[in-house]
């Protein structure tokens, strides 16, 4: 086979996924390294035929190899296309490391060190004369995503981002995004160790990262410190998200805007959905989606037969499988969902609340009405209004209509099993 046939297999080879593509030219070097959301598309189009530029044309004149290394996600293609940018200086990602157009990430060397995205280059700084410390990551082609995955990296380890040090707590150590050092809420030693764990991220040090994090929560588990043991445990389960296949960076925009909606413990991670689907009572059936970190969890999915009621009760029949569902994860010792949402209005909602109490079991609860698309929450008179274009409402949209479009399926199988019958 010719050096092009072998190319063109290499590329037909290529995963659909994200990840980061490695150019080689005749020598086994690489001279170029680039991200992509799907590798085989990405990396085809430079074999396209149409000329695309002076630059980009003389790179694939040069191209003898690709390998390329698969990603869980965009964010991490991202940071991982960087750290290799920097390490293996690419001949044909040269210019860009000098472009002042393109940011990094720069951590200071401050007692606690401050986390910025800077447009300048360490070259660039140290030509205009000022003194070069810390650490610096980059630069990144994506201006708009480094930043979305640096506010994603900051939920999971808050850093600050004032200077000088204020004299008091600010808005980000209300919001949880800040660990506040200036007002000695958090130690030097502590700080650092936060740090290190971003540099771990910035670096795709994966593996490393994961065993920190695993070991610190299991140390402070001995220790008894059980509220430090639970931050590290929220951190690994957040950084399993980062690294998930989920759109982790939109997700958590999501996510965010719902917890500050309606007023969350938490930004849920894992949702739960019910909704009923009968023709006047007959063949009722009820369906459960479960969604983590906004994709489906189709394994998890379930399917309940209506068993207690009889005739047209919607009511009792959400209070029958929240009974059966959340009553099974008690007696087995599951976790339960971040939230649990019901396909419904008030009513639907106050059976589902019933049912939770009576075997005293505390979720977060809401109910989402088709017809305004209000949501209704336990204890609050009136329903909550979501902008019909906020984030927040399209995640509990989506999740909604695989509630429904799994019971009808389920409630057409069983009608069309009758039929047959």
């Amino acid at each position: 086979m010719s050096e092009a046939g072998l190319l063109s297999a290499r590329i037909s080879r290529l995963p659909v996924s994200s990840g980061v593509y490695l150019m080689k030219d005749a020598a086994g070097e690489v001279i170029y390294v680039g991200k992509a959301v799907s590798l085989r598309r990405r990396v085809r189009s430079y074999f396209s035929g149409r000329s695309q530029g002076f630059k980009t044309d003389l790179l694939v004149s040069n191209i003898a190899d690709i390998d390329h290394i698969p990603t869980q996600s965009e964010a991490e293609a991202l940071i991982l296309e960087a750290s290799l940018v920097r390490k293996l200086q690419p001949k044909y990602n040269i210019d860009l490391k000098d472009d002042k157009t393109y940011p990094y990430i720069h951590i200071s060397a401050d007692r606690f060190p401050l986390v910025t995205i800077e447009r300048r280059s360490p070259a660039q700084e140290a030509r205009s004369g000022a003194t070069v410390k810390g650490r610096w990551f980059g630069p990144y082609t994506d201006p708009a995503l480094i930043r979305d995955a640096l506010a994603l990296i900051r939920k999971i380890f808050p850093f600050r981002s004032c200077d000088p040090l204020a004299g008091k707590a600010c808005l980000y150590h209300d919001i949880g995004l800040c660990p506040a050092p200036c007002t000695g809420q958090v130690t030097a030693l502590e700080y650092r160790r936060t740090i290190k764990h971003i540099i771990c991220v910035l670096e795709g040090e994966r593996d490393k990262l994961y065993g920190e994090l695993r070991a610190q929560m299991e140390g402070y588990a001995r220790r008894q410190d059980f509220e430090r043991a639970a931050q590290a445990r929220d951190q690994l389960r957040a950084v399993g998200a980062l690294y998930s296949s989920s759109p982790d960076v939109n997700y958590f925009k999501e996510a965010e805007q719902l917890e500050r909606a309606l007023a969350l413990p938490r930004s849920p991670e894992r949702i739960e959905c019910i909704d009923i689907s009968t023709t006047m009572g007959e063949r009722a059936v009820g369906s459960l989606v479960a969604f983590v970190n906004g994709k489906p969890d189709k394994p998890n999915y379930r399917r309940f037969r209506i068993k207690e009621v009889r005739g047209m009760d919607d009511f009792k029949m959400v209070a029958e499988v929240v009974r059966r569902r959340y009553g099974r994860l008690q007696r087995e010792g599951t976790p339960y969902p971040d939230l649990v949402m019901i396909d419904g209005g008030k009513g639907q909602l106050t059976a589902a609340l019933g049912e939770l109490n009576a075997l005293g079991v505390t979720i977060p609860l809401i109910s989402l009405a088709k017809r305004e698309e209000e949501v209704y929450l336990p204890g609050r008179r009136g329903p909550v209004l979501l902008a019909r274009d906020s984030l927040a409402l399209k995640l509990l949209q989506r999740v909604r209509d695989e509630a429904h479009r799994f019971a009808v399926a389920y409630h057409r199988l069983l009608r069309a099993r009758k039929v047959f019958e």
